[in-house]
């Protein structure tokens, strides 16, 4: 089945677009393959190191150059609920490669860390750079050269885009996604919400907050809500980095297991010593990218992904933008309410139908490419399943159902909850800037209102807290750029700005920070380039000017004389604080080599 006109034309445009640069990466990686199996060109000492501690067997294999060798990148932790089921996961993938006549090592690990821990804390500040940290400490495990397929264990926030960007650094080479699932249900997210904003207002104490937060985030897997992790899992599965059926299968169950032994031995089996040799940089092209952006508008899902996605495309040589991105949103229809899009939770959403559902409803109009290559094969019809375990405990799909389960939850592509997706880019005399309207009530969609100015989160925080926000304003934060500070998010905004939104006051944000996954009811345009610390006019507004947001129209102003406004200098902030404490001094080179949103805000693809 071919995407339609719209889907197709655009997708034309950004490989047109990206000719030179993907041509040259295609030669690289296949230049790259053209070298065999690559233990072949290790010295002898250098093959001892690499395999001083297998077993006998497996060492004669691997001198053999004829049994694969598979790599496993893991971002284990057991400080974070979602990456802590990765413990058990080496030994099942070592077990499932010997079965399948094959060797896996531990390649390599790389760092995780969690938002929902260093929200508004100083440690945020580092969050956004720990994609490309993490993309390049996964490069340092796959130096070795030892491997001939990889998989790579990962699920939060900035960690499945920086593993993409290593899979296609080293796209000469198989890769399967292997994820851990949601955590089970707890407290309901609309609930915990809700607590949140009565703790804001001073109406329940911190004993009752971390009460509600605790039932909400209560045991292994990803947190329930539908933010930039889960994101991830639905991008790696329509992408076709996942095996299908593999997103959001809950953590310690046999099915969750034999999908995880599945994936293993699939990656052994599109090495180039097979039949079926699946590089991933080939796998994945402008078709799989488009698919993924599409995913991401028909889901409702994680504003972040207007950075990541541009990076891991760039990372194939291909150049995404936030135009088709914001063109893209236009023409796909929204298809699922998951909070913050909505009461239910990933759970909910699996049990409707979940992706499986969702991409046959998808496919039914073309607005997805089905003549891509992925893990599995050939194709996203293969995708169109829903998951079982099978009596001799191997994986059976079984047709994706014909209804949703739940409507509310999952609808169909002739009946979607809106016309159009989650994301659009906003352009005017501040810059550019993207803004989430899947949650954000349609009379919310145009904003006109003076404008209130800050240089920290912590300002509008304490402005809260005094009283003196208690009419229609739009929140100016600025200084919160990747250069300036990193780019944190500031999701610890969401509460006051909904307490106040909820009194009936007009309230929007523009920023040149992040907001998250879970950003949702409050319009705020978000990622605004360029940034103040580069001289942007966001750093150009005053208290009392007028700032219209229209996400109908998709345009974002500041309503004072265009002379005026040029004329008038750019502030600065000291941003002395941010430099030093929890790592911060560290990753001073990488405030001073990122580059800006729009370009994906990368250290490593400039």
């Amino acid at each position: 089945m071919s995407a339609n006109k719209k889907i197709s034309a655009i997708t034309a445009r950004i490989v047109e677009r990206s000719r030179p640069t993907r041509s040259a990466y295609l030669q690289r990686i296949s230049d790259a393959a053209a070298k065999g199996v690559h233990r072949s060109v290790l010295g002898c000492a250098n093959l001892a190191h690499g395999f001083a501690v297998c077993s006998p067997s497996e060492k004669a294999a691997l001198a053999g150059d004829v049994v694969p060798n598979l790599g496993i990148i893991t971002a284990y932790n057991d400080m974070l609920s979602a990456h802590q089921p990765f413990e058990t996961y080496p030994a099942l993938i070592r077990e499932a490669a010997r079965e399948a006549g094959g060797v896996a090592q531990v390649a390599g690990g790389v760092p995780a860390m969690c938002d929902g821990v260093t929200q508004g804390q100083p440690g945020m500040e580092l969050s956004l750079f720990s994609r490309d940290l993490i993309a390049m400490a996964a490069g340092i495990g796959l130096s070795h050269n030892m491997f001939d397929s990889i998989v790579y264990l990962g699920v939060c926030d900035k960690i499945v885009p920086g593993l993409a960007m290593a899979a296609l650094t080293f796209g000469h080479l198989p890769a399967i996604f292997v994820p851990a699932g949601p955590m089970t249900s707890g407290l309901p997210n609309d609930e915990k919400s809700r607590v949140r904003q009565l703790y804001a207002e001073g109406k329940v104490g911190r004993e009752e907050l971390l009460e509600a937060e605790s039932k909400s985030y209560h045991g292994p897997g990803t947190c329930t809500f539908y933010g930039t992790a889960n994101s991830n899992q639905m991008l790696m599965e329509i992408m076709g980095f996942h095996m299908p059926g593999a997103s959001f299968i809950n953590p310690g169950t046999p099915l969750r297991d034999a999908l995880t032994r599945e994936a293993a031995k699939r990656a052994l089996a599109i090495t180039a010593q097979g039949n079926e040799f699946t590089p991933a940089g080939e796998m994945i092209d402008e078709r799989s990218i488009v698919n993924g952006v599409v995913g991401l508008h028909a889901t409702g899902g994680s504003t972040n992904h207007t950075l990541h996605l541009l990076a891991i495309a760039k990372a194939a040589g291909i150049q995404l933008t936030w135009e088709d991105i914001s063109e893209l949103s236009d023409v796909v229809p929204l298809l699922a309410r998951v909070y913050p899009n909505g009461i239910a939770d990933v759970n909910h959403f699996h049990a409707a139908g979940g992706m499986g559902f969702l991409i046959k409803e998808l496919l039914k109009e073309g607005m997805l490419h089905d003549d891509v290559r992925t893990v599995y094969g050939h194709g996203l019809e293969a995708y169109t399943i829903d998951p079982r375990l099978g009596d001799d405990g191997t994986i059976v799909r079984e047709k994706a159902p014909d209804v949703s389960h739940d409507p509310k939850v999952l609808s169909t592509i002739d009946k979607p909850f809106q016309p159009n997706g989650g994301l659009k880019m906003l352009t005017g005399n501040i810059g550019k800037a993207v803004i989430k309207i899947s949650a954000v009530k349609p009379e919310r969609h145009v904003i006109e209102a003076p404008a209130i100015v800050f240089n920290d989160q912590a300002e509008l925080q304490q402005a809260f807290k005094d009283g003196k926000l208690e009419r229609d304003f739009v929140a100016v934060v600025r200084f919160q750029g990747p250069k300036a500070n990193g780019m944190p998010e500031l999701h610890k905004l969401t509460p006051p700005l909904g307490v106040l939104q909820d009194r009936g006051f007009k309230v929007a944000l523009v920023t040149d920070g992040r907001m998250s996954g879970a950003s949702g009811k409050v319009p705020a345009a978000i990622h605004m380039t360029p940034e103040a610390v580069n001289g942007g006019a966001i750093a150009k507004i005053r208290d009392g000017d007028m700032i219209r947001l229209d996400a109908v129209k998709g345009t974002v102003e500041v309503l004072v004389d265009a002379a005026e406004f040029d004329a008038r200098p750019v502030a600065t902030a000291d941003l002395s604080a941010n430099e030093f404490g929890m790592g911060r001094e560290l990753f001073a080179p990488f405030r001073a080599m990122v580059g800006a949103a729009d370009q994906g805000a990368s250290v490593v693809l400039n």
